[in-house]
């Protein structure tokens, strides 16, 4: 599977480029804001690639941002969406300006992308807004260094890991960070006993 291209410029168009590494012409299929960020063709060139196979065909398609690929990602992930109309889309809306309007619930926003109907672009709030909050949660849950050693901290001393998360995030708002640990895990315990 190819996920990436680094080579000449061979030719471009707004929804196509060739891109020749080590003597071999790829050919990728690109969304138009991928187009705009291209250099001159003969310059070098760094794709970020989804290669899609179907039943009767081998795609390339090819984006400058790694946003605009995990978006396309998300995007054909959707039911009824496949990868020319998810490159449609982001011809028509930005990754970060489709994540906001996803947020808001802004179907007028995402319908106005040439293709995109109110029915789709109901679709496709509901399915990346789930995807999304999924992101968010576990982007959350990742807590910090510090956070996971004093909550590993308290949980050995037989704390309960609810109560310790709560005295923790509390200790942690309290102080500055780079707080020495004896002091935080101090300040956490002196919170878990008024409980």
């Amino acid at each position: 599977m190819i996920a990436y291209l680094k080579g000449t410029l061979i030719d471009k168009t707004p929804g196509r480029v060739i891109v020749d590494t080590g003597g071999v012409g790829y050919s990728a299929a690109i969304p138009v804001s991928s187009f705009v960020h291209l250099g001159e063709i003969g310059g070098t060139v760094e794709l970020f690639i989804h290669t899609h196979l179907s039943d009767d065909a081998l795609a390339l398609y090819g984006f400058v941002s790694r946003e605009e690929k995990d978006m396309f990602l998300k995007l054909i992930g959707i039911s009824g969406i496949g990868p020319k109309l998810a490159l449609n889309i982001l011809s028509g809306i930005s990754p970060s300006d489709l994540e906001d309007a996803v947020r808001a619930s802004d179907l007028a926003r995402i319908s106005l992308v040439p293709g995109i109907g109110k029915k789709t672009a109901l679709r496709i709030t509901m399915e990346l807004q789930d995807k999304l909050e999924k992101k968010e949660k576990l982007l959350a849950g990742k807590g910090s260094p510090e956070k996971e050693d004093l909550l590993s901290a308290l949980q050995n001393m037989g704390f309960r890991r609810k109560e310790a998360e709560r005295a923790v995030d509390q200790t942690l708002a309290a102080y500055k960070p780079g707080t020495e640990f004896e002091k935080l895990l101090r300040d956490g315990l002196r919170r878990l006993a008024k409980l």
